[in-house]
């Protein structure tokens, strides 16, 4: 899932760090919602709420909203630096934004329920998974080519048309567009699903909930060590 990079790429691999990132980052999205009344994976509202609140002269909310953007933006920004550094084709490049966002989403999971106790402290937590969901994004963009979007669904909805249209083209379909198509519906179900899973659980489990995500990037970081491992075991038990 992150050991394939550039043209060792497959659709498969996109696919896989479809359904375990985009069901991160929906789950982190509405409980991020339920614990701070913020949306974390997305900024395109926040844009919104930015101009609104300059255009009614509220530069409190203006300017928080612009922290927000540029917490995303920096989240984004020091994801795809730690990859150029390290190399995009080195898998062990994608293990560094991984534990950042890990770390973000525990400290969160076991100190937000203690220490949210005002407006300025939710905005330091729902802060650092803005961050943290710009280093995701960006990284998984990066390792997937642009291919895969794991935070908003904005542009997922905007190509699927596109692709159905292709479908009803006179020109038909393709493998290449089914795939496509796939992928992208599978990035939407799955976001969503996460986002009914966080909320649910976040109602029942508090700030605890977001224990399940650290889960979720735990087994992002180790899932091709393991695949590999087993895979050996097996071909070694075949001869």
């Amino acid at each position: 899932m992150l050991r394939h990079t550039g043209q060792n790429r497959s659709f498969k691999h996109n696919l896989r760090l479809a359904v375990l990132l985009c069901l991160n980052a929906g789950f982190i999205n509405a409980a991020g919602y339920f614990a701070f009344r913020i949306l974390t994976t997305n900024v395109t509202g926040h844009a919104a709420i930015m101009a609104v609140s300059i255009a009614t002269s509220d530069l409190h909310m203006a300017a928080t909203a612009a922290a927000w953007l540029s917490l995303f933006l920096l989240g984004a920004f020091c994801s795809a630096f730690v990859i150029n550094v390290v190399g995009r084709e080195k898998a062990n490049a994608y293990t560094i934004p991984i534990i950042v966002i890990l770390s973000v989403v525990l400290v969160v999971a076991l100190m937000g329920g203690h220490y949210v106790a005002s407006w300025v402290h939710e905005q330091y937590f729902a802060g650092a998974l803005l961050f943290a969901m710009g280093m995701q994004n960006a990284m998984v963009s990066v390792i997937s080519g642009s291919v895969v979007r794991t935070t908003h669904l904005t542009g997922m909805f905007t190509d699927l048309g596109i692709d159905f249209a292709s479908v009803f083209s006179p020109a038909g379909t393709t493998k290449a567009v089914r795939n496509r198509i796939v992928l992208r519906l599978t990035i939407i179900s799955f976001f969503l699903l996460g986002g009914i899973a966080g909320g649910i659980a976040f109602l029942h489990f508090s700030f605890h909930a977001f224990l399940v995500p650290a889960v979720l990037l735990v087994i992002a970081l180790f899932y091709d060590y393991f695949r590999v491992r087993i895979m050996r075991i097996l071909r070694k038990k075949q001869r």
